[in-house]
C-alpha cells in the first residue's frame, strides 16, 4: 500500500477534531502515520487546535484526546439569535429537570465568560448574558408585547412598583443579567430604564407615537 499523500493544514485540523472525538487517547506516531506527516506536525497541530479553544488535552508523548463530547466552530450570532438562545435557556432554567436545569446554568456562565459584560455600542446587544433565573423566566411574558409595541411604535401602559406609567417604548435591551425597556415616560415626562422583572402588568393602548427630539432613542442614550 503506497503511503498516505500529506494532507494540507487545515483539513487535517479538521480530521483530527473528528478522529480525537472517539473518546480514546491517540499518540501522536499513530497520527503521523494516518495523516502523513512528522510528529512535530501533529504536536504543532495539537497546539494549534488547543490555542483556538478545542478541548483537547495531552502532551507530546502522552497521547491526545478530546475533553469535551461536542465541538462547536466559532459562531457569529446574529440579535434576533440571542434573544432565542436567551429564551431558550430561560426556559429550560424552569424546567423540572434538574439536569437539564444544570446545563442551561452552565451554558449561560461559559457564554457569561465569552460575551462583553456592556457593549454599549450603536446596534450593539447590550450586555448579553443569558442566565435563566425563576424570577427573570416569570417575567418574560411581557417580552413578545413590548417587542411588538417598539416595532409598531405603540404606547403601553405598564405597571412598576405597584403605579401605572403610560410609557414610549424606545430600546429593549440586555445589561448584564438582566433585561431592560428604555422608555420615554408620559407619566414622569422623563426617562426610564425599566427592568422587565420589575414590570407585574402590560396594558397595550391604542395611540402610537413618533420619536421627537428630546424623547428619542438618542436622547435616551445621551442621558444614561
Amino acid at each position: 500500500m503506497p503511503d498516505p499523500a500529506p494532507s494540507s493544514r487545515a483539513s487535517r485540523l479538521q480530521d483530527l477534531i473528528l478522529t480525537l472525538r472517539d473518546g480514546r487517547t491517540h499518540v501522536a506516531t499513530d497520527l503521523a502515520a494516518r495523516f502523513g506527516v512528522t510528529e512535530r506536525t501533529i504536536y504543532r497541530d495539537m497546539e494549534r487546535l488547543q490555542a483556538e479553544g478545542v478541548p483537547v488535552a495531552g502532551r507530546p508523548g502522552k497521547g491526545y484526546a478530546m475533553t469535551a463530547e461536542i465541538t462547536l466552530p466559532p459562531l457569529a450570532l446574529s440579535r434576533s439569535e440571542l434573544e432565542a438562545l436567551h429564551l431558550g435557556l430561560s426556559i429550560i432554567g424552569e424546567a423540572g429537570d434538574p439536569a437539564l436545569r444544570a446545563a442551561a446554568e452552565s451554558l449561560s456562565q461559559r457564554l457569561d465568560a465569552v460575551l462583553p459584560e456592556d457593549g454599549r455600542t450603536a446596534g450593539a446587544v447590550w450586555g448579553f448574558t443569558p442566565t435563566p433565573t425563576g424570577m427573570q423566566a416569570r417575567h418574560l411574558e411581557f417580552l413578545p408585547t413590548l417587542r411588538a409595541a417598539l416595532r409598531g411604535r405603540q404606547k403601553l401602559s405598564v405597571v412598576r412598583d405597584g403605579m401605572p406609567h403610560r410609557i414610549r417604548p424606545l430600546a429593549l435591551e440586555y445589561w448584564g443579567r438582566i433585561w431592560v425597556c428604555g422608555a420615554w415616560c408620559e407619566t414622569c415626562n422623563r426617562f426610564h430604564d425599566i427592568r422587565l422583572d420589575e414590570i407585574t402588568e402590560v396594558e397595550v393602548l391604542r395611540a402610537l407615537f413618533v420619536e421627537e427630539p428630546g424623547k428619542d432613542v438618542a436622547a435616551l442614550r445621551a442621558a444614561r
